[in-house]
């Protein structure tokens, strides 16, 4: 099964530039995830054919929103975490398959200067404690743009950003702290050295350009997934938005 998970930065303007479309049919995933689609329920007519199609979008014009969409009707299909605080910015959606449970995120960004930063630890204790629930039941395989860097290998210059969104030691630690409950980044699974693998970059100072950028974009897998990965890829080659997609082969 191949998975692909991608933060567009807004649905209609990649759309636009035609690397949505181009790169869709390309890779030919049985699961496509997005994040950041920032659409309003009835804004776009887009239908993919032999995919069904699943959104949840922010009550905020603009702004943030997920999407699914995938060849196999899922069981079971939910939106959010059930905590209505959370639910309001389109951020999470959940499909039950008969083997796996799939989930994609869209994780808060703590903002400048950390001022979201208590926003976010409470929805990291929120988020680790529902993939818990479903991991219960079934093995979870989770993805998207986790607003975090984890270690120091996952951004270019972790001196000069220890303080910043996304590279905080709070961050960072609640990260760790999921997966020692019993989960996989899967990259680093299957590639714990390799250097210079980001999914995202800023649009300033050319910074895609240079490959100075940061890896916030992740697959992550219940524990006793892990032998049945085949493999995962940054497609940094892939334009389009201030991310590039990633992908997940698994065996299920």
């Amino acid at each position: 099964m191949k998975l692909v998970s991608w933060n567009v930065n807004g649905f209609r303007a990649v759309c636009n530039k035609g690397n949505f479309q181009n790169y869709f049919h390309e890779v030919d995933a049985d699961i496509f995830c997005l994040q950041e689609t920032k659409l309003q329920e009835g804004q776009m007519d887009f239908d993919l054919e032999g995919y069904h199609s699943y959104w949840n979008f922010a009550e905020k014009k603009g702004y943030s929103g997920t999407a699914i969409f995938t060849k196999e009707e899922p069981i079971a299909v939910t939106y959010g975490l059930d905590i209505e605080k959370y639910d309001q910015e389109g951020r999470v959606i959940t499909m039950v398959f008969e083997n796996f449970n799939l989930v994609t995120v869209y994780t808060p960004n703590s903002k400048r200067v950390l001022t979201r930063l208590d926003y976010r630890m409470e929805w990291e204790d929120a988020f680790l404690d529902y993939i818990k629930r479903l991991d219960v039941h079934k093995p979870v395989i989770f993805c998207g743009d986790l607003n975090v860097a984890h270690q120091e290998i996952d951004l270019k210059n972790p001196k000069t950003n220890r303080k910043s969104a996304g590279f905080s030691d709070q961050e960072r630690e609640k990260f760790s702290a999921l997966l020692e409950e019993g989960f996989v980044d899967t990259y680093r699974y299957l590639y714990p050295d390799q250097e210079d693998a980001y999914s995202w970059w800023s649009y300033l100072g050319k910074a895609r350009e240079k490959n100075s950028g940061w890896r916030l974009d992740y697959f992550v897998v219940s524990e006793r997934l892990q032998n049945q990965i085949k493999e995962a890829k940054i497609s940094n080659h892939i334009m389009g938005s201030d991310h590039c997609p990633i992908e997940l082969e698994i065996n299920i």
